[in-house]
């Protein structure tokens, strides 16, 4: 069998480049650069395609040394056309997130910075702090990430009081609003009191704030305040005063001193060290400080410009057209300055000005942001100095060539053997890496209530987590992202035992490194290994094992918690013959509960989708037994 031979590089074959070249067109669109192997090495965007892609193979003594490295790495290039700059700019960052190119810059989502949610997807939006951005629901809004949490909390919690608010994700009660409502506090969402639309637009105020929106939200409450005086009602008027003077209370220490207040203008600038690149954006609206973003890159992944460019066009990407300022100040040149600019004047329908200050008070702001980005960057070495020495100790420890890159933790968790389950968490690199994490429900027919087994537990777990890697001898264990350079067990000597004996059977002990920390005086047990290891509580590699136990503890009790709590709601309906999973699950999801089942009317039950008159009654009999036997005596 033959195969064909891998490509030149177009640095090699001058010909093909130059023909290649002049295949692209000078219009608006997208490039990708390809590898020999094929692999996507860069994705770009470009007013003139051609004019750019080929600047790439000028004389390159202007590139950086990563993008000459790109360079002489390319074999093909491909084009997408499209009609405008803004096409070019959104294919270009929807393709650079599916495919990851290695010479993109791409922004770190370490969790590292919070956002503000606003679930717009649901009939009566709520409003959350959150760490995780899902991206499943396109109507549901995040503003940020925001660098101060302690602030961000604080603004939260004032509009809270500022504006009648869904305060709980479920109601308190079946039939009656809680506290909150007669406080003042909620317009009494959960009993439905306040209609969909007119929630809807006390959340459009709420959302004018973290817009940074905040001055036009106050003239539009003053307008109407004096029409409520003018109208004599003066207790609304009040309420819209108490909002007016809350607002204000909001901004008053986050005054900026520029020459020119009334522009909305937003700051970004990066400080980097030879690993991370932290990034700030300031956005100051009317003179005051609205909002303080931040962002984290791979300092290697591009120039300055490039990374705070990919900042902004990811920022942007998302915004409404009125959080667009008219005024971008940036610490260093962007690459496609021209195209950012015409592209976000487009879709705030004003002009758009991208500038780089050089005097002045701008120049200050800009020196002010990159100031406060030099703070994260600091913090954000302090913490990468301590997880690495704690992987460093923790390598010593357990006297392993290099620093575990991926960690797992495994705990059982049950109560007398019923409800058992398992947690596997894992660490990438001394952090948790939530994507990973897994959930076993333990089948073993011996563990059952009033029966436990932890040994046999780790056991199956174990057997579960790794045999793949036992049936195909071939799969490659060195490198492979999956496979664990230190597997740590929530146990003593008996849980490691029982775990050693399942990886021996399926010849694995060679290419499993496994621990086990015990609760009780936080020793760690080797295979073999009569005695704990040696060690100090409180040195960093036996905290970094503590954190990893722990993690993996929570999980495994949370999830514990919801299978016992599920059963014991699915236990009183499988008494009621023909009622099924499905009906079960559509009852709950419609009552929320059993006891606000046990409390509705035969008619209300019915109500539920899948379940008619008949099997209504037939539930309303089962919860309440002396309305079917006085039925009865009566016919």
């Amino acid at each position: 069998m033959t195969t064909s031979p891998k490509p030149l590089t177009l640095v090699k074959d001058p010909e093909r480049l130059e023909t290649r070249l002049k295949e692209i067109p000078p219009e608006p669109g997208v490039y990708f650069m390809r590898d020999a192997n094929d692999n996507i090495l860069y994705i770009g965007k470009s007013k003139k395609l051609r004019s750019r892609v080929r600047s790439y193979f000028r004389d390159n003594h202007d590139h950086n040394p990563r993008i000459a490295l790109m360079v002489m790495q390319i074999a093909e290039i491909e084009f997408i056309v499209t009609d405008t700059e803004a096409e070019a700019l959104a294919l270009e960052a929807n393709l650079v997130k599916q495919h990851q190119p290695h010479f993109n810059v791409l922004l770190k989502d370490d969790k590292k910075y919070p956002y503000l949610c606003i679930t717009w997807s649901e009939e009566y939006p709520r409003i959350f702090i959150t760490r995780r951005r899902q991206k499943g629901k396109g109507q549901d809004r995040y503003y940020g990430p925001y660098v101060d949490v302690g602030s961000l909390r604080r603004t939260l919690h004032l509009v809270k009081r500022i504006f009648p608010l869904r305060q709980r994700p479920q109601p308190l009660f079946k039939d009656r609003p809680c506290l909150n409502y007669d406080m003042g506090r909620c317009p009494g969402v959960c009993q439905k009191l306040v209609s969909p639309e007119d929630y809807h637009k006390i959340m459009q105020k709420v959302a004018m704030i973290f817009q940074g929106r905040t001055q036009e939200l106050e003239d539009i409450l003053s307008a109407q305040m004096e029409k409520a005086a003018e109208d004599l009602n003066f207790e609304y008027a009040a309420r819209l005063r108490d909002q007016i003077r809350g607002l204000q209370s909001l901004g008053a220490d986050q005054k900026v001193s520029l020459s020119d207040d009334t522009v909305s203008r937003d700051a970004i600038a990066l400080v980097a060290d030879d690993q991370h690149a932290c990034i700030q954006l300031f956005q100051i609206r009317a003179g005051r400080l609205v909002g303080r973003l931040g962002f984290v890159a791979d300092a290697q992944s591009g120039t300055p410009g490039a990374i705070l460019q990919r900042a902004l066009e990811e920022h942007f990407q998302t915004v409404d057209p009125v959080e667009i300022p008219s005024e971008i100040l940036v610490q260093h040149e962007l690459p496609d300055a021209e195209i950012l600019a015409d592209v976000l004047s487009e879709k705030r329908g004003r002009k758009v000005t991208i500038i780089v200050p050089h005097r002045q008070s701008k120049a200050e702001l800009i020196e002010m942001v990159e100031r406060n980005a030099g703070y994260e960057l600091a913090r954000t070495q302090r913490f990468a100095d301590r997880n690495n020495q704690a992987m460093l100790d923790l390598a010593g420890l357990l006297d392993m060539p290099d620093m575990p890159h991926r960690i797992e933790g495994y705990d059982i968790s049950h109560i007398q053997g019923s409800d058992a389950v398992a947690s596997q968490v894992v660490f990438v690199d001394g952090l948790p890496a939530k994507q990973h994490y897994r959930h076993y429900k333990i089948k073993d027919p011996t563990v059952t209530a009033g029966h436990s087994d932890d040994f046999a537990s780790m056991a199956e777990v174990i057997g579960r987590r790794f045999r793949r890697y036992a049936q195909d001898p071939n799969l490659k264990r060195v490198g492979n992202p999956d496979f664990p350079d230190l597997v740590m067990i929530d146990g003593g000597k008996g849980q490691l035992s029982a775990v050693v004996e399942v990886l021996r059977e399926m010849n694995l002990m060679e290419d499993v490194k496994v621990v086990s920390l015990a609760k009780q005086r936080e020793e760690i047990f080797l295979p073999g290994e009569s005695k704990p290891l040696l060690t100090d509580a409180e040195q960093p590699g036996v905290q970094l094992l503590r954190r990893l136990r722990d993690e993996a503890h929570r999980f495994a009790v949370s999830f514990h918690r919801q299978q016992r709590s599920d059963r014991m709601r699915r236990s009183r309906l499988d008494e009621i013959p023909g009622l099924g999973h499905y009906r079960q699950k559509q009852l709950l999801a419609h009552f929320r509960s059993i006891d606000y089942l046990r409390e509705a009317s035969p008619k209300q039950i019915a109500e539920v989708p899948g379940i008619g008159d008949r099997m209504a009654q037939q539930i309303y009999e089962y919860f309440h037994p002396s309305a079917a036997s006085t039925e009865e005596s009566v016919s």
